[in-house]
């Protein structure tokens, strides 16, 4: 097989807050990549300059090759920034494999175990309001499970009544028939986390995601002990090893590495084989763009212990102030019907590579005006009442 030099790559800043990476090789197939780190979108930019130095003019084949001296080849390694930009290019080189091929990346990671992927959206918002509706919306558009936060701002102490409207929303969202992951965010401390964690436990929700922060290891591995709701997180992990003392200590249900924070299509692959050892459920984190949802459906197509495929379509995030620049998850696809989702699922992606089409001239054309007119997304900072920081 004639080796596939690569000859050129290029970072798109696009709306509403994604960064697409395109990868094109000297027999002119081209790679779509997403490298999005929703706040840092400068630094992925800086750190994809340094691999586009170093891989112009390898041979886009060597995926593993590829992976192995971006992440080791430097001695600093690892961490959001770095690992964004190496997921960008890594996917983009395995929907180069693909299309070369001929066959789907699932093909290439050893074939499919299920025919669909169960799907779950968003409700809710930021600061959650109305999901009773928004829940029934989703059940129209045909999923069978979403998501929603739990809370806004929390103080480290905070009033215990205040998580009594959590649990209002969770049980009005489960009357309506429909599972519910619940969103901690990072946002409460060991305090108010093991009273709401007890509080929702009788309404049985599908997963409670981020109790703590992933800084407090050993408190939520006690949490993990101490209610039956399964616990999730992972997004803010961002290599195997970073996973690999969550699951010694038992601390965890389901793994939901991101897979343009985590070292792409390679590396959330050796993490879902690392969890299924450890019986832990796999169910990526993408509240992000269509090239890392079709990522992320690669694996989920391909791993045993797959569980449950988060999808941005009409997320909060996706909303602008300014019209212009608000952008869905079908916004740059040629062929928008993949994701369709029917019975809470979305139908295994046939197609050569990522199996997506991106319509490059609008990328290239909405990438101009944005970076030109719009600063790069960045998250909300809360404050309490008394003037102190509060997590986001």
């Amino acid at each position: 097989m004639a080796p596939s030099t690569i000859v050129k790559a290029e970072v798109f800043r696009v709306p509403p807050r994604w960064v697409f990476v395109r990868v094109e090789t000297s027999e002119g197939i081209v790679g779509w990549g997403e490298g999005t780190l929703e706040g840092h979108t400068e630094a992925i930019e800086g750190a994809f300059e340094d691999l586009i130095e170093r891989f112009v003019g390898t041979d886009a084949d060597n995926i593993q090759d590829i992976w192995q001296t971006a992440y080791r080849g430097r001695f600093y390694r690892g961490g959001p920034v770095l690992m964004s930009a190496l997921s960008g290019l890594d996917i983009a080189l395995w929907d180069i494999k693909g299309k070369k091929l001929g066959v789907p990346v699932w093909q290439l990671l050893g074939g499919k175990v299920r025919d669909r992927v169960k799907v779950y959206g968003w409700i809710g918002g930021d600061k959650p309001d109305d999901t009773h509706n928004a829940a029934l919306n989703r059940k129209n558009q045909g999923f069978t499970a979403v998501k929603m936060n739990a809370t806004s701002a929390v103080a480290w102490i905070d009033n215990p009544s205040i998580l009594d409207d959590t649990v209002a929303r969770v049980k009005g969202v489960r009357s309506l028939g429909i599972d519910v992951g619940v969103d901690f965010h990072g946002r409460l401390h060991k305090g108010m986390a093991k009273q709401l964690a007890r509080l929702l436990e009788p309404q049985q929700p599908l997963f409670i995601e981020e109790p703590l922060l992933p800084t407090q290891l050993e408190e939520i591995a006690d949490l993990a002990r101490a209610v039956s709701t399964p616990i999730a997180l992972g997004e803010r992990l961002y290599t195997r090893s970073d996973f690999r003392p969550y699951l010694e200590k038992r601390a965890i249900d389901i793994a939901q590495p991101d897979v343009s924070h985590c070292g792409g299509i390679s590396e959330l692959h050796r993490i879902a084989a690392l969890t299924e050892t450890y019986d832990v459920a796999l169910a990526p984190h993408c509240p992000l763009g269509p090239i890392a949802l079709a990522a992320c459906m690669q694996i989920a197509i391909s791993a045993p212990n797959f569980v449950i495929q988060e999808m941005s379509l009409n997320i909060h995030y996706n909303v602008s102030p300014d019209p212009t620049y608000s952008s869905d998850l079908d916004t740059y696809l040629v062929n928008p019907d993949v994701f369709k989702v029917v019975d809470g699922h979305v139908a295994a992606l046939d197609g050569p590579g990522i199996g997506i089409e991106i319509q490059e001239a609008l990328v290239r054309e909405m990438s101009a005006k944005y970076v030109q007119n719009h600063p790069a997304w960045r998250n909300p900072v809360w404050r309490g009442e008394d003037g102190s920081l509060r997590e986001w």
